[in-house]
């Protein structure tokens, strides 16, 4: 159900609501705590000729692969085990000419982003990727992937490379409030430039806390509330992968995704088990119970580890004492307008 503010939702509701066909999609997270559950939700509901943006593509851009709903992907890193003899889902897409990937440093992805994020247009980059293939081989971004300029100042040669700015973001956190800011620690990568850059922004989390909660670690907000459109709360959203304070990489699941990747037809038959065969992630996780039991589940659970309390207290915590009267020069409100409006000082 949506909640009254209308950004508490299923990850079914948030999918539908804010990806749609021919979107420019960035998966947020950074090869750990991946939003397995909303890359599902995308996937049952067949969304279709996406720009997928993946700073480290693992299982995540296989099954979205896989599942046909990927056109093009720009990238730093994507699995394709065993080379171009191996399998998966991007190596094969690759070789059958349904997918075209624009290859880029872990560098140049993020300063993509990093100028997204600040309302640049583009962002220079190091000069080295030059002498690489990266630079020379281009794809469907052509002449766009870099472009070399004068500096303004020095009039020495720069490399640049444009802005990006996807249409959404889908992202998996630890913890959020009702009202979308979302909390996130651990391996940062591009996970915050993703979500800023882009233009509508999904946040699945382990748990939605209180507003106080968020209040006392404010540092871990990566997201404001007024970024986000929805929120979707979903435990374990991030298996087979990790969420640090939440639970560990779960390695038998991903040997048997990465076995089954080997072959178009292991996907399939893996991908119609765990992903079409589970209409959300609480039967994800009741599959999983029932075929490996619970203390498999059990197992992977973070032993806590805590870090040690800041102290966020101020001497004073707001300039109006309960009469509505300002601290320091004891007037109200209408009293100062009205000095400043005597003054020529007020403007409307």
């Amino acid at each position: 159900m949506t909640s009254t503010n209308g950004k508490i939702m299923t990850a079914s509701e948030a999918i539908s609501r804010f990806v749609h066909d021919g979107d420019q999609l960035v998966i947020g997270n950074y090869t750990v705590g991946s939003c397995a559950e909303l890359i599902y939700e995308v996937i049952r509901q067949q969304r279709r000729g996406l720009t997928l943006y993946s700073q480290s593509g693992i299982f995540d851009v296989e099954v979205l692969i896989g599942a046909g709903c990927v056109e093009r992907l720009v990238t730093a890193y994507v699995m394709r085990a065993g080379g171009k003899k191996g399998g998966s889902a991007a190596e094969r897409a690759l070789r059958a000419g349904t997918l075209q990937m624009e290859d880029l440093t872990n560098f140049d992805y993020n300063a993509r982003l990093v100028a997204g994020m600040h309302g640049m247009t583009f962002i220079s980059v190091l000069e080295a990727v030059m002498a690489t293939d990266l630079f020379r081989k281009r794809g469907f971004m052509g002449e766009d992937k870099y472009r070399v300029i004068e500096c303004p100042y020095t009039g020495k040669k720069v490399v640049t490379v444009p802005a990006a700015n996807p249409d959404v973001c889908i992202v998996h956190v630890q913890r959020a409030d009702k009202f979308g800011n979302a909390q996130y620690w651990g391996a940062m990568g591009s996970v915050a430039a993703a979500a800023l850059a882009s233009k509508r922004i999904v946040v699945s989390c382990e748990e939605v806390v209180e507003h106080e909660i968020i209040q006392s670690s404010p540092h871990l907000t990566i997201i404001p509330a007024y970024r986000v459109n929805a929120v979707v709360e979903v435990p374990w959203g991030a298996h087979p992968t990790e969420v640090l304070g939440y639970y560990n990489f779960d390695s038998a699941m991903y040997g048997l995704f990465t076995m089954a990747d080997a072959t178009g037809e292991g996907l399939k038959a893996w991908m119609d088990e765990w992903v079409y065969g589970c209409e959300d992630r609480a039967a994800y996780i009741d599959r999983y119970i029932s075929k490996f039991g619970s203390s498999a589940l059990n197992s992977l659970k973070a032993k806590p580890l805590y870090s040690a309390p800041a102290n966020y207290g101020a001497a004073v915590y707001s300039r109006w004492d309960r009469d509505g009267r300002e601290i320091f020069t004891g007037l109200t409100l209408p009293e100062i307008e009205t000095i400043l409006g005597e003054r020529g000082l007020l403007y409307e």
